[in-house]
């Protein structure tokens, strides 16, 4: 199973809540844009803002190299304390898969959003220029290929006994809460 949160998004919630819910996903990926639109404002709303799920997000890269610029663009805002504003902004503005609207151009979108969320864009540019969090992203993909994951989005909820409940594609809000409400009796 899930042995590490490491090489993924800073914790969205609480660090102590007693559920850790971990997202594999592709920020180019479809059906994680539909998760985020239809499914991932609930969960914030009822769990982690209640303190009982704390949230992160790793990235298993599976649709292009537009997918690894976005990663970056979102690793690079982290460093500024800013992965969730630049993760949420990403999703906002999906328009595809491999379609160009997350490419590495110097024009980019990707600098569009830096900019829009307010970030020092002397340093993200750099970050990303120079590929800073390369290593960070790969690794998490291997991990995902290590779980045998097989698409985006995969979920990982792991309970306060460290039991893991697995769960794949874009799944309703009513899934994650039963699986929540289950492991909170415990």
């Amino acid at each position: 199973m899930i042995d590490s949160i490491d090489n993924g998004s800073p914790i969205l919630g609480d660090t102590n809540a007693p559920i850790t819910l971990i997202e594999f996903g592709d920020y180019q990926c479809h059906f994680c844009n539909v998760f985020f639109h239809s499914t991932e404002d609930s969960i914030l709303k009822n769990y982690v803002e209640t303190g009982k799920v704390k949230m992160i997000f790793k990235d298993y890269n599976i649709i292009g190299p537009d997918s690894i610029n976005a990663s970056h663009g979102a690793h690079c805002a982290k460093d500024q304390g800013m992965f969730w504003e630049y993760h949420d902004i990403l999703y906002s503005n999906w328009t595809g898969e491999n379609n160009g609207w997350a490419s590495s151009s110097s024009s980019s979108n990707l600098g569009i959003f830096a900019q829009k969320i307010g970030l020092d864009m002397d340093m993200w540019s750099e970050c990303m220029l120079n590929g800073v969090h390369s290593q960070t992203i790969l690794a998490s993909n291997e991990d995902a290929k290590s779980l045998e994951l097989t698409g985006t989005p995969a979920f990982f909820v792991i309970g306060p006994d460290g039991k893991t409940t697995r769960l794949f594609g874009a799944q309703p809000f009513e899934t994650f809460e039963k699986v929540f409400e289950n492991e909170l009796e415990k």
